[in-house]
């Protein structure tokens, strides 16, 4: 039996005020982002109307924010510094009644910790008190002279910190965070002006004029803006208002919806789902539409501190907001007349399938995959054929051998048999598999095919999907897309794959989305990842009615790639029930 090994004990100890203000920093600024939203979020606390930001290098090695609050004097400067010093409340229960952005009292103190910042402040034009605060070591406050407001300046961030500074994504991506961080709080205080100057370029800057339509024009682009049709609803003492997009105007990912609750951006995927419940019987699986709803509830009735970035909040009924949040986006719909009669039903859905056209293959025209759409499964005269086309030599033989299309079901399975069984195939990860091998392909042979356009496309967006596509002027060249610089907040599209079929500001608005939200905020994704979402984006979608010859001729080309049972997503493309199975299963042996 061995002797366990005896350790010596350590010894219980207080830590030091510097030690515990950098532990808090990890909970309250991971990134240069959650520095700003803190400082943004005090600046309007204070009342100010006009907040300026500038960033370099991300905020890394430099971020400043001046406002023209409401200032503070020396003693309020230097309590200020020291952990939970708040003016926003002063017990415990004025939590239930508190409408400030901030009331913890570990902002400047954990900023302060982890980096060299300078505050200077005053509550009036003239005299200004400055403080200067070294990785957490407080120097003397000095006098100095500039108008009333407050003024941060965060230099070095995590320079005492190298674990956390090493856990910083790229420039581009912090760089997002944070323009995303000051978009948001535009959105929700259009009565604010935010400035935002990323080195010497104007990133965002708002009117300030309290139109809550201008400032989603003002980061969503003037496009989405337009589409957007206004709510306003009050239910249970719950108050719903904000904008939403109709049913034909959505996009691939969740990265424009903004939810906002007494002011706060917060993140819900409840009333998320409120929202998905209202628009599911208009808009297709995974399309989301743009959405910026502000909730106004009593405090009382919600619980805002349930972490340190106050980001997650609890409501007293949660059923009731979720409800409210639903029967407002409803009634939008029918109040803008986007929930129509059977007819009007017609022309949306009408409208969803011109948005998603097959783009993949051009044996028909437009006119005539509409009146296919509108024949029975077999056109009269016709029926399941066996495999007329010639097969390539190099193509997948069990796939094709003796290969019969028999239909489409739910105009998103492809339903066929070859020689071994019943061949059930989704076709729009098929086709991405055919796309995404095709890209791949051009690597080491040049560009995609294009085909250049008469009139140039001028695609309108928002400054940060601008800028993601134009990081990737040279990768989407190669997918076979010409895109130029058009203004801040456009590009002009001189070329385009000549195997899309769809308008190209879709395929390029949809890319842009995926970058931003589904590659984690990174523009600059590898080339390989933007294949992938290229691929998704251009395939044929669910729902899309396809000819015989259209399955046909998709079926081959999946039968040529390196795996025609499985996309690049990983997902599953064909399903084989075997002979031997379906006999079984039908008690034939």
């Amino acid at each position: 039996m061995s002797t366990p090994v005896e350790t010596p004990r350590a010894r219980v100890r207080l830590l030091d005020a510097h030690t515990i203000n950098q532990i808090a920093a990890g909970e309250v600024v991971d990134r240069p982002a959650s520095a700003l939203k803190e400082l943004v979020e005090n600046a309007l606390d204070a009342g100010a109307t006009r907040i300026e930001v500038e960033l370099d290098r991300s905020g890394i090695e430099r971020l400043l924010v001046r406002d023209n609050g409401c200032g503070m004097d020396a003693d309020d400067l230097t309590t200020a510094l020291q952990r939970h010093a708040t003016s926003k409340i002063q017990r415990i229960e004025d939590l239930s009644r508190t409408a400030s952005l901030g009331f913890r009292g570990e902002a400047l103190p954990s900023i302060a910790s982890v980096s060299r910042m300078r505050v200077t402040t005053g509550t009036g034009d003239g005299i200004r008190y400055e403080l200067v605060v070294d990785g957490g070591v407080i120097e003397p406050i000095r006098t100095v002279s500039g108008p009333q407001g407050t003024e941060v300046v965060v230099e070095d961030l995590f320079f005492n910190t190298p674990a956390r500074l090493k856990f910083l994504k790229s420039d581009t991506t912090e760089l997002n965070a944070c323009v995303d961080v000051v978009q948001r709080l535009a959105v929700v205080r259009p009565d604010v002006r935010f400035t935002i100057r990323s080195g010497k370029t104007v990133v965002l800057q708002s009117a300030g004029d309290d139109d809550l339509l201008g400032a989603l024009a003002e980061v969503w682009g003037r496009d989405a803006a337009r589409a957007l049709a206004e709510l306003d609803h009050f239910e249970e003492g719950v108050r719903v208002r904000g904008f939403i997009s109709p049913p034909h105007f959505t996009k691939g990912t969740r990265a424009f919806q903004w939810l906002f609750v007494n002011g706060r951006p917060i993140r819900s995927r409840a009333l998320q789902v409120a929202v998905d419940l209202a628009y599911r019987v208009l808009t297709p699986e995974k399309r989301f539409p743009l959405t910026a709803l502000i909730i106004d509830v009593d405090p009382a009735r919600v619980d805002m501190n349930v972490s340190p970035t106050k980001s997650e909040v609890k409501f007293q009924h949660e059923v009731s907001v979720n409800d409210a949040v639903r029967h407002a986006v409803k009634q939008a719909l029918l109040h803008h007349g986007m929930i129509p009669d059977a007819a009007g039903l017609m022309r949306v859905n009408q409208a969803l399938d011109e948005l998603s056209a097959p783009p993949w293959h051009a044996t028909l025209s437009q006119a005539q995959a509409s009146i296919d759409a509108q024949q029975p499964l077999f056109a009269p005269g016709e029926g399941p054929q066996l495999l007329t086309t010639p097969v390539p030599p190099n193509a997948y033989c069990s796939l094709l051998e003796d290969l019969r299309v028999i239909g489409q079901s739910m105009n998103t399975f492809i339903i066929a048999e070859n020689c071994e069984g019943l061949l059930v195939i989704d076709q729009h990860v098929a086709h991405e598999r055919i796309l995404y091998e095709m890209l791949v392909r051009q690597r080491g042979s040049g560009m995609v095919e294009q085909q250049p356009l008469l009139v140039p496309v001028t695609v309108t967006l928002d400054r940060r999907s601008t800028g993601a596509l134009l990081d990737q002027t040279d990768t989407l060249r190669a997918l076979g897309f010409e895109i130029s610089e058009f203004g801040d907040d456009a590009i002009l599209v001189r070329a385009v794959p000549a195997a899309l079929r769809v308008a190209p500001e879709q395929v390029l608005r949809e890319i842009a989305d995926e970058m931003m939200e589904g590659m984690g905020g990174c523009v600059s994704p590898a080339r390989q990842d933007l294949w992938v979402t290229a691929s998704c984006k251009m395939a044929v979608k669910a729902g899309d009615p396809l000819s015989f010859a259209e399955m046909e001729k998709l079926i081959i080309d999946l039968a040529q790639t390196e795996n025609p049972y499985l996309c690049p997503h990983g997902r599953p493309i064909t399903i084989v029930m075997g002979k031997g199975e379906l006999l079984r299963k039908f008690k034939r042996t």
